[in-house]
């Protein structure tokens, strides 16, 4: 049971509705996957409604980590789902699951991603993208070994954009857990029919 009734998208403020254009960047790399039979984050976005100045601020902040970052969406769904797997957030998981199969990550792939930095099969880069997120969450800071190795193939804003969407997931799942949220009662259901097809 969430810890704050979310509220109802009838009874949205205007300025909640008006909040939800900040997720799209003005200049974006990437833009949204269709819409049918993907999670539309119900819980997340009612529990924002009780504080739209906040949402339309972070919101701006996802919606570049989303849609405008310079990682590949592969790399930033590796680093999402690292992100969930250490801070056991279920929501998380399973919104990100859909992004990262969107991503081309197979399902495998991100079991090898909840799984840590040992697990087998990844590129030099993406086994340094997963200690990264460890090493972030754990230290606060990615050490001298993985960041030689993520330099060795990122440039300035590439790196940037590592930590900054670690942080934004890191935020995204206190968020979740803190105010024990709910999984929508979609995605089991697309779950479902994405593992039938």
């Amino acid at each position: 049971m969430s810890r704050l009734d979310p509220v109802p998208r009838e009874e949205w403020s205007g300025a909640m509705h008006d909040a939800l254009a900040a997720l799209r960047p003005p200049v974006p790399r990437y833009h949204p996957a269709g819409r049918a039979d993907r999670p539309q984050a119900g819980n997340t976005l009612d529990t924002f409604a009780h504080h739209p100045a906040l949402t339309q601020a972070f919101l701006t902040f996802n919606g570049h980590i989303l849609y405008a970052t310079t990682l590949t969406e592969r790399q930033r769904e590796i680093l999402v789902l690292r992100v969930a797997a250490c801070r056991e957030s279920a929501y998380l998981w399973a919104q990100h699951l859909f992004l990262g199969r969107d991503a081309g990550l197979t399902d495998e792939e991100m079991g090898r991603i909840a799984f840590g930095p040992e697990a087998p099969f990844f590129t030099p880069l993406e086994t340094a993208l997963i200690r990264s997120v460890d090493e972030l969450i754990d230290d606060g800071a990615i050490s001298a070994a993985t960041w030689t190795t993520l330099a060795a193939e990122l440039d300035a804003q590439e790196l940037l954009d590592v930590v900054f969407t670690v942080g934004c997931y890191n935020t995204v799942a206190w968020f979740f857990r803190s105010f024990n949220l709910e999984v929508d009662p979609e995605i089991p259901d697309l779950l479902t029919r994405e593992d039938s097809t």
